[in-house]
């Protein structure tokens, strides 16, 4: 089954209107009048998809796109395979829910889920939506340790909820986005991004020990000495595919040992392969205290997870762990046929195959064009980031949104992220469709930088 997608992607992209169409524009402003709170990506391209399968999306008035974003990092094995939708079409007609009881295909996912990830992580629970295995983690990483306080880092995302928006950057230009305020206990610290770091060494590059010193401190004088964890994306997404320097992490999980701090991995976005590896965080030999999945966990269908250590698995009886629809037989259908394909179809291997590919690519465009500031990114967790002078870094927020608008007009479905370009092809894509992708995106870079004067 591992090329069920390749014959459908033939000729991709097809444009018979220019995107978005009469009919997208038609339904999407008789939409808005009613849905608000629309994300940015919509705003700058309202086209409306009415099917998607493989790699490919096409629009209500017949375009064909190629997709560059698996609907931001959730259908990451394509649209609609036909193992993981003859699972969820199974017991959709079989059984479709019975709260948190035993069933046949969440032991098997159970099992499944133990084999696969690292360690001794096996103790599991499910949920519907991102934010509230996050939120789960936090209660149990409560219970765990008897201790209240949380630390996250700026720019990462972990929901929308109140302890998860806790955690993250709350505040977004001249809009208070979550706020008013943060929930008690909860602490931000920046994280090195390689690009921009905060602290140097004498040489220029990133001292990742000062940051480490820095938190340091900061338990001892910012904190009242309660820090239960320490939560973390492995690699952040909203924030614009930014990964730390391989030497963070280790070094994290060691003051958080010293510090009996548990390590909160939030995999949401990266976990389940999009990087090359189960765990975004197994790149750096670092086995998190708790974890989460979504988003690709069920490829589409709203699955996640919260998962702690074994020994700790006891503390999850303490926080009234289940959910109306975490776990039901639909969801475990999804999440453990998606694990299957991982590993009948070679996935993880073509993601680093590939990603190596296109990192090598993007690393030349860097070298090619004036306003390519940075790349970044492992497997298929990938960034472009637009500068306005190489020397000041000045983020090139415009020509973000316009590259974005032109790639799309050339049929790339995908991700804006302001100056950050954000690209997460589906993992089952080739070398050659990925270059495809990066083909229209290099395309749009060099008629934005014409219009800008830079060439």
């Amino acid at each position: 089954m591992k090329d069920w997608w390749k014959e459908s992607a033939s000729g991709v992209p097809e444009l018979i209107t220019e995107p978005p169409g009469p009919k997208s524009r038609a339904m999407h402003k008789n939409t808005a009048k009613y849905m608000k709170g629309l994300s940015s990506q919509v705003k700058l391209f309202p086209v409306c998809f009415e099917e998607g399968y493989g790699i490919t999306m096409t629009d209500v008035d017949g375009n064909r796109y190629l997709d560059f974003s698996s609907g931001i990092y959730v259908t990451s094995l394509g649209h609609c395979h036909p193992k993981i939708s003859e699972a969820i079409a199974h017991w959709a007609k079989k059984l479709m829910n019975a709260h948190d009881f035993t069933t046949p295909v969440k032991e098997k996912l159970m099992e499944k889920m133990a084999a696969v990830l690292p360690g001794n992580l096996n103790a599991i629970q499910l949920y519907s939506d991102g934010t509230t295995a996050v939120e789960a983690g936090i209660r149990a990483a409560r219970a765990i340790t008897g201790k209240h306080e949380f630390i996250s880092a700026y720019r990462d995302f972990h929901g929308k909820t109140m302890a998860s928006v806790s955690c993250a950057q709350m505040y977004r230009g001249e809009v208070h986005s979550y706020g008013p305020t943060r929930a008690a206990g909860f602490y931000m610290v920046p994280r090195p991004d390689p690009y921009r770091p905060l602290w140097t060494k004498n040489d220029g590059t990133i001292d990742t020990d000062a940051y480490i010193s820095f938190y340091e401190n900061f338990i001892k004088e910012g904190t009242v000495g309660n820090v239960a964890g320490f939560v973390l994306e492995p690699a952040q997404g909203w924030g614009g595919s930014i990964f730390p320097p391989d030497d963070f992490f280790p070094k994290l999980k060691k003051l958080c040992e010293n510090h009996n701090i548990l390590l909160l991995d939030d995999e949401v976005l990266a976990g389940m392969g999009r990087t090359g590896e189960w765990l975004a965080l197994s790149h750096y030999n670092v086995v998190p205290d708790i974890v989460t999945f979504g988003k690709s966990f069920g490829n589409g269908f709203p699955v996640t997870a919260m998962v702690v250590r074994e020994e700790n698995g006891e503390a999850l009886e303490k926080i009234s762990a289940s959910s109306s629809y975490g776990g039901n037989p639909m969801a475990c259908a999804a999440a453990l046929a998606s694990i299957e394909v991982i590993e009948e179809e070679g996935i993880l291997e073509n993601v680093r195959t590939v990603g190596r590919s296109i990192m090598d690519r993007m690393n030349r465009m860097k070298e090619d064009h004036p306003i390519i500031g940075d790349v970044k990114g492992k497997g298929f967790l990938l960034g472009i980031e637009l500068v306005k002078d190489k020397t000041t870094k000045e983020p090139f927020e415009e020509a973000g949104k316009l590259v974005y608008q032109k790639a799309f007009r050339k049929g790339l479905a995908w991700i804006p992220a302001g100056h950050i370009l954000r690209m997460s092809p589906p993992l089952i894509m080739d070398e050659k469709y990925a270059n495809m992708g990066m083909d229209f995106i290099e395309e749009s870079i060099s008629e934005v930088e014409k219009e800008f004067g830079y060439k």
